[in-house]
């Protein structure tokens, strides 16, 4: 869609002459720059093939938001100005959106001409907007689609305390251009402040500076005044109660839900200082959680001074709280320090793992972190040798004409943390340490490649340690396929008690027995327990574990995930009940796809109409991504 006529570019040029010949002008916020500093030109050079911006000409810098949320139509309406950077003196300004409704454009109080482009798929619609050489803020009215992908819009029925409604968003990986016409790239870095208005008696939170109370009119200011890139914008509303956990840290939650949270995240303030004692200062003031509803479809997101965190891991036993730990890792790996494009994802998760396992062995022992390495372990060697492709495997990704999400796989958490922890074996953890502080603070607000990260490695670590540098081979780790032989070797002595208590069962030792060696059991032994059962097991055998140990029954969800998948998978149909219950409570990505995939793979007839007629039933519970990647495995009618 166009929208020009022939006055308008009369009165265009005659602007851009009065512009050009007036020596007082001063059409500008801020004084415009238009050289690029060698750093500058190398970020904005980047090739991103998931985003129409075009950074080296043009680039944001600032985003003014002014939206209202409606919770009746399920749109966000209102206008977005971009402060930018007019580097090249350009005529046009690119910027990414996707299914966003643009009702006019505005230079200062002028109206500009604009274009939509045809749509591509994954990536949208570039919105290209006309401007002048020394245009430096644009103004774009919109509103959103009911069906944008970033939202989810959830009834009361549908939150814990059933009395109001909940809205959220999810911008990883390019879907902030479904909420906020943007240069949605995770090479381009901005500043944010945004006006919000909601519904009388619900809260509204951003990834800023944040209320903890309620405005009765519904209104909020905020403010980020750290550069992000847009897929760190975040927003939810809903009915949120607040409680500090330390000057510095706090829970969000819906009433209910609230004393849990923060009994079970109160281990916060520890986290956050072990952190900083490892790679320097927690750079964000404050560090929040809000516990989402069910239907989120990740364990966690990493937005900067709030997390959004499933409520899957509030167990009442701390078991799973290390997710917290990855989130607030992700403060200095990928919100500090991120990766250029995403087939650098690696570069966000593997060192977020790592840095989460640091963490976890500093608050509760090497014990406890050796067990989630080897998890670790297994899930990337099952995701290996369960991928069709084996391109996929590889660290560095190609994603051309590919969704990114199709990267947010084992490979870039597990392979990339086995690949630093193979750095770290090769040159000593002290030495590493080091390494790692000075990338965070090399690199902080800055975003890099996989080829500049190992230039980096090369000329500050391990230049001058040829044996180390043969012991790592990094190339081979970042550019080969599948796991490299010189992977470490993980061992855990809690697990080695799972496997002895599993041989102990098989052997003839009563369950009964068992029982009584597994009461202080942490939820990691327990999956390993099941997951180590062996793969001739029967139904009869299923049948005497639940007896025992109430595996059906269970509220944790990721012993229930994998006990389910386990039962999909032997269509032991006493738990098909709880698969019911769980695929239709539960929207965690992670958690719902290996239980429908096992039912749908079964060989048993029965088993995979029960994933077809589940599905169909619990689909309108799920976000957006996990629709996507449930779509493509079940093939629904």
């Amino acid at each position: 869609m166009k929208k020009t006529n022939f006055y308008f570019y009369c009165y265009c040029l005659f602007v851009s002459i009065c512009v050009a010949c007036n020596p007082f002008n001063n059409n500008s916020n801020t004084q415009q720059t238009t050289t690029m500093t060698p750093a500058q030109k190398k970020v904005y050079d980047k090739t991103d093939k998931h985003s129409f911006a075009k950074p080296q000409d043009a680039v944001m810098q600032h985003l003014s938001l002014d939206i209202e949320v409606n919770f009746k139509e399920k749109t966000i309406a209102g206008k977005a100005t971009c402060i930018i950077r007019n580097i090249n003196k350009t005529n046009k300004l690119y910027l990414d959106t996707k299914g966003l409704q643009i009702e006019k454009v505005l230079l200062g109080q002028q109206p500009t001409t604009f274009k939509i482009g045809e749509e591509k798929p994954f990536v949208g619609q570039a919105l290209e907007i006309d401007i002048f050489s020394n245009t430096d803020s644009v103004t774009v009215f919109y509103k959103t689609s009911p069906e944008a992908e970033a939202l989810q819009w959830l009834s009361p029925q549908q939150t814990a305390d059933k009395k109001q409604p909940f809205m959220f968003t999810q911008s990883q990986a390019i879907l902030a251009r479904t909420w906020v016409p943007c240069q949605d790239s995770p090479a381009i870095r901005f500043t944010y402040d945004a006006n919000v208005k909601v519904p009388n008696g619900l809260l509204a939170l951003m990834s800023a500076d944040n209320p903890t109370e309620k405005n009765p009119q519904g209104k909020y200011q905020f403010k980020m005044n750290k550069p992000i890139p847009a897929y760190l914008l975040a927003l939810a509303v809903g009915d949120f109660a607040f409680k500090s956990l330390s000057p510095r840290t706090g829970v969000y939650a819906e009433p209910s839900m609230l004393n849990k949270a923060a009994k079970e995240f109160d281990d916060m303030e520890a986290m956050t200082a072990a952190a900083e004692n490892l790679y320097g200062k927690y750079d964000w003031g404050r560090y929040d959680v809000l516990v989402m509803p069910p239907s989120f479809p990740f364990g966690g997101m990493e937005n900067p001074k709030l997390t959004f965190a499933t409520p899957t891991i509030i167990t009442g036993d701390k078991s799973l709280v290390s997710l917290v730990a990855h989130e607030l890792a992700h403060s200095w790996s990928g919100n500090l320090v991120t990766n250029a494009t995403w087939e650098d994802f690696w570069l966000n998760e593997g060192f977020t793992v790592y840095f989460e396992r640091r963490i976890m062995a500093a608050i509760s022992g090497k014990p406890y972190s050796d067990m989630l390495e080897l998890i670790g372990l297994q899930d990337l060697q099952e995701e290996v040798k369960n991928m069709n492709n084996g391109e996929a495997t590889k660290l560095k990704l190609d994603l051309t004409d590919k969704n990114p999400d199709d990267g947010v796989t084992h490979i870039a958490y597990e392979k990339g943390y086995f690949f630093l922890r193979t750095i770290e074996e090769a040159v000593g953890r002290e030495k590493f340490d080091a390494f790692v502080k000075k990338y965070f603070a090399t690199f902080a607000y800055k975003s890099i490649n996989t080829e500049e990260f190992l230039d980096y490695l090369n000329e500050n670590l391990l230049n001058g340690l040829p044996e180390a540098k043969a012991k790592i081979q990094a190339e081979q780790w970042i550019y080969n396929v599948g796991i490299p032989e010189n992977c470490p070797k993980i061992a855990s002595e809690r697990f080695l008690q799972v496997d002895r208590s599993i041989a102990a069962w098989l052997n003839g030792t009563t369950l009964a027995h068992i029982k009584t060696q597994t009461a202080d059991w942490s939820s990691h032994e327990w999956l390993r327990f099941i997951r180590n059962l062996p793969e001739d097991i029967t139904v009869e055998q299923l049948k005497e574990l639940d007896k025992y140990f109430q595996f059906t029954a269970s509220n944790n969800d990721e012993i229930a995930c994998v006990w389910l998948t386990l039962a999909g998978k032997k269509s032991y149909e006493p738990a098909y009940y709880a698969i019911d219950r769980f695929l239709t409570q539960v929207g965690r990505r992670k958690f719902v796809v290996p239980v429908y995939h096992a039912l749908y793979t079964n060989k048993d007839e029965k088993a995979k109409n029960w994933a077809l007629q589940t599905y169909k039933k619990a689909r309108g519970n799920y976000h957006f991504l996990t629709v996507n990647t449930l779509d493509r495995l079940l093939r629904p009618e």
